[in-house]
């Protein structure tokens, strides 16, 4: 999914790890809550999703960088996805679906559909395009675009990756998990990444709570997609919002006092200690990196190569609007200055 704000931030990671100074404490660790901001995917009929990474508030939770939360959307109200090829750098896409069916396909020549509960992770590196595109039997969209900072090691890989995981369900009394990254309730994911990482689709019966442990070097984030009563560490965590726990904590209690069920992502990872600038649909580390990547995709030049056989709902190799490409925004007219997360403000107890 591409990010078509149209005045895109910069963003910077901080080694910091903790809440900030207004996170609530119930009777555990300290929560701080994000909310999200509604952000149209463009066009006259445009998909909204609800960004809660990045934010002024916050950049990363570990190396995820950017959450996307989108639907229940009705396709055929809004003309659900119709994303033309664009390009990434520096980072890892990973999808994950509730509802509907994505045609994804990438200039390292892999084409798969994008289905609930299975994961789709594309690996960017020195630079990849790709389209996404709901397919025609999608009634309904709702999912989450998320993606991971690659750290300097892996950022220049020329390679393009790209992995398909299909996890089977964990039960525990009152629910059930998928865990599409890293490895929580006695489950692993094989997918590869290049920080320590967890991602997992949680499910809460009304009434249940679950008592997780968790890795105490990692940073979490518990996104709300439906359930209206979700507590995390005793504090509530709306609908749509993004409840933050920072290092220190080797168990996080979340519970469903609603009437209905809930469903809940889980993110987290080791701290990410390096300068990360943002912007667009590209990471790198300075303003002259961004400058050159915009350069090169703009000249369609071969760091991105090409999306074939690419069909849009405008068409073959078109989307609705017409355009057989996203064309970058404009930088903005003064350097960019990255920004951090809020630095540590207290320990954590786990």
């Amino acid at each position: 999914m591409t990010n078509q704000e149209t005045r895109p931030d910069t963003h910077v990671c901080a080694d910091g790890g903790l809440p900030g100074p207004l996170a609530a404490r119930e009777d555990g660790v300290p929560v701080e809550i994000i909310t999200a901001r509604d952000v149209p995917l463009g066009g006259p009929r445009a998909m909204n999703v609800r960004r809660t990474l990045p934010q002024r508030q916050r950049s990363l939770i570990g190396a995820w960088c950017f959450i996307d939360h989108y639907g229940p959307d009705d396709v055929a109200a809004t003309g659900g996805m119709d994303v033309a090829p664009h390009p990434h750098t520096g980072l890892q896409t990973v999808s994950w679906l509730f509802e509907g069916a994505i045609a994804h396909i990438d200039s390292g020549g892999h084409s798969a559909d994008v289905l609930p509960g299975e994961v789709n992770l594309m690996t960017a590196g020195a630079g990849i395009c790709h389209s996404e595109t709901s397919t025609a039997d999608s009634g309904r969209l709702h999912g989450v675009q998320l993606w991971v900072a690659l750290p300097e090691e892996a950022r220049h890989n020329p390679e393009r990756g790209f992995e398909h995981f299909v996890p089977e369900p964990v039960g525990f009394p009152g629910g059930s998990a998928l865990v599409f990254l890293g490895s929580l309730l006695g489950s692993r994911s094989p997918v590869a990444t290049y920080t320590p990482l967890v991602g997992a689709e949680l499910r809460l019966d009304p009434g249940a709570e679950l008592t997780l442990s968790v890795d105490p070097g990692f940073e979490h984030g518990l996104l709300v997609d439906t359930g209206g009563s979700v507590t995390l560490e005793g504090v509530h965590v709306p609908k749509d919002a993004l409840g933050y726990t920072g290092i220190g904590a080797r168990t996080l209690r979340v519970a469903n006092g609603g009437s209905e069920p809930a469903r809940l992502v889980l993110l987290g990872g080791a701290p990410f200690g390096e300068e990360v600038v943002m912007w667009w649909n590209f990471l790198g580390r300075t303003t002259e990196e961004i400058s050159r990547y915009r350069e090169e995709w703009e000249a369609q030049g071969e760091r991105f190569g090409r999306v074939e056989g690419y069909v849009g709902h405008g068409g073959p190799g078109r989307n609705r609007e017409g355009m057989s490409r996203i064309p970058a925004p404009e930088l903005p007219p003064v350097r960019m200055r990255p920004r951090k997360n809020p630095p540590p403000h207290a320990q954590l107890n786990g």
